[in-house]
């Protein structure tokens, strides 16, 4: 579709030479010192100044090119969860500030949030809303000193460690989708505000989650982001973002596994030959290629009209699908090449599994993206 040029590949080379500089998480559990320590990596390897602008500290580059640098960093990374808690932190709050953000917003927050001093999470979803965000019960009220602000949200990824949160919450009962929501700036220690204790969860355990608490949490105006009403047009910026950072990264990790399983299947003998002899093995891998690259192309290509303003709902939405379906069914395949070594955990495969699998639901489900994907076609 496009070349990279010197600058953009220098960058990606530069993000492989970290390979191996990071350690493999719990898989049971979240250790902070070494969480810590791995984000302390990434604050040093400037990744998550990329997309923002020199003036705030960053490094502005453009949506490709940041897609392309992440998409490396996924391949060296072992600690898939502090790669998902990368992008969120990214998108979560350093977009949409640097897009819809006053003058003073941005000095205050974006030269703290790209150094990675301070870690950011959005919260929108809610335990009785699920895919139906935009039914949210949360409620920002005006008051003579800002908003006063009431609710709860669940699934909050970067929850336990943030330090800056964008919250959504409804802020007219009269006006629609369109202008009934607001997004706002919430810093963890506002009075009224709780952050609830680590869920625990299936895979990505380095990258913690959980539920958020507001009790008359007061707002002052200066924590309104953008105008009140764009809530809705903000949270759609912020995913399209979203899908194209986490999900590039994915394909860098299915990079990774697909390495595995060719190295695995040329040194693993069985009955007197090499396993990839095998067409049953052989064929496998040429699936987990076919899904690879396809998933590469349909991503880039959405960042592509992204980067020049075009409408890319359905380039987007078929990303997603296909990058989360194709991560998911590598990961049982990759299993299934390695056999009873797959398995366990020592290996390191099957992880790969427990992590893949969140990523048919988070950024909207795969059931969501097919509606999208057939409202556009005008069905």
């Amino acid at each position: 579709m496009f070349e990279w040029n010197k600058e953009q590949k220098q960058l990606a080379d530069s993000i492989r030479k970290w390979e191996g500089r990071f350690t493999r998480q719990s898989d049971t559990c979240l250790d902070p010192e070494q969480f810590q320590r791995n984000w302390t990596l990434v604050q040093e390897m400037g990744i998550l100044s990329l997309p923002i602008e020199n003036e705030y500290g960053g490094l502005g580059q453009n949506v490709l090119t940041t897609m392309h640098a992440l998409e490396s960093f996924g391949s060296i990374c072992c600690d898939e969860g502090l790669s998902f808690s990368v992008s969120s932190h990214m998108v979560s709050t350093a977009i949409p500030i640097q897009k819809f953000g006053s003058s003073s917003q941005k000095n205050d927050y974006l030269p703290l949030i790209c150094a990675g001093e301070r870690i950011g999470a959005h919260a929108i979803s809610e335990s009785e809303s699920g895919s139906d965000a935009w039914s949210m019960k949360t409620k920002a009220v005006a008051c003579g000193e800002g908003y006063r602000l009431n609710g709860s949200k669940t699934f909050t990824s970067n929850g336990p460690i943030a330090d800056t949160f964008i919250v959504y919450a409804r802020t007219s009962e009269e006006t629609g989708t369109l202008g009934g929501f607001s997004a706002f700036i919430v810093d963890r220690d506002t009075p009224g505000f709780t952050v609830g204790s680590t869920l625990k969860k299936m895979g990505l355990h380095s990258s913690p989650l959980c539920d958020l608490y507001f009790d008359h949490c007061l707002l002052t105006p200066d924590k309104l982001l953008g105008k009140e009403g764009q809530g809705f047009s903000i949270f759609n910026y912020v995913m399209n973002w979203e899908i194209l950072l986490s999900f590039i990264i994915n394909v860098g990790e299915m990079q990774g596994l697909l390495d595995k399983c060719i190295e695995y299947s040329k040194t693993r003998s069985q009955y007197g030959q090499p396993i990839g002899k095998y067409q049953a093995i052989s064929h496998k891998i040429a699936d987990m290629k076919i899904g690879l690259e396809t998933s590469r192309t349909m991503l880039y290509k959405a960042g592509y009209g992204f980067q020049h303003g075009r409408n890319i709902t359905t380039d987007l939405s078929i990303a997603k699908v296909v990058t989360s379906e194709t991560f998911v069914k590598s990961a049982l395949d990759a299993i299934q090449i390695f056999g009873g070594n797959g398995y366990m955990q020592e290996t390191g495969i099957e992880k790969y599994l427990r992590n893949s699998v969140a990523s048919k639901i988070y950024s909207g489900t795969s059931e969501v993206q097919r509606n999208t994907i057939a409202s556009m076609l005008g069905l």
